[in-house]
């Protein structure tokens, strides 16, 4: 009996842990704009750090459909949107991710960066960079 309670309590326990994940596919949500979808964001870890990739762009039709980072002065100058890797070096700390950087390919400006999820909800991730004082928070929907 104590062995299933033990393996009842984990299970619980790692379900709990995952649906904190920051892992995923990520809907951001354009707060300049009525809120509609504007891409889609695949957040990686790798060695013990977090990546986020453009893996789908949702544009309307006077826009330019196949966009490039013509603002970037870094190494994403020119590149194309799609498959850009707009998130860098994110790391896990008290309930939360830091310590990386947000590219807005929009003006290709780099931004630090603090992501989280607000209090029971799992599915919702605020993302905010920021520049000494001054920051923008959106809020990313687990796809």
């Amino acid at each position: 009996m104590q062995r299933i309670l033990l393996t009842l309590a984990l299970f619980c326990a790692a379900s709990c842990l995952s649906a904190q994940s920051l892992v995923g596919k990520w809907k951001t949500i354009d707060d300049d704009n009525a809120g509609r979808v504007k891409s889609i964001v695949e957040i990686t870890q790798e060695g013990g750090q977090y990546f986020g990739t453009v893996v789908e762009l949702f544009r309307l039709p006077d826009e330019d459909q196949d966009p490039h980072c013509e603002k970037c002065s870094d190494d994403r100058k020119d590149k194309r949107v799609l498959g850009m890797q707009i998130v860098r070096g994110m790391e896990a700390g008290d309930g939360e991710w830091s310590e990386g950087s947000i590219c807005d390919p929009k003006n290709g400006r780099v931004y630090d960066c603090k992501m989280w999820f607000e209090e029971g909800e799992p599915d919702v991730l605020k993302v905010r960079g920021y520049w000494g004082f001054v920051y923008r928070t959106q809020e990313w929907l687990r796809q």
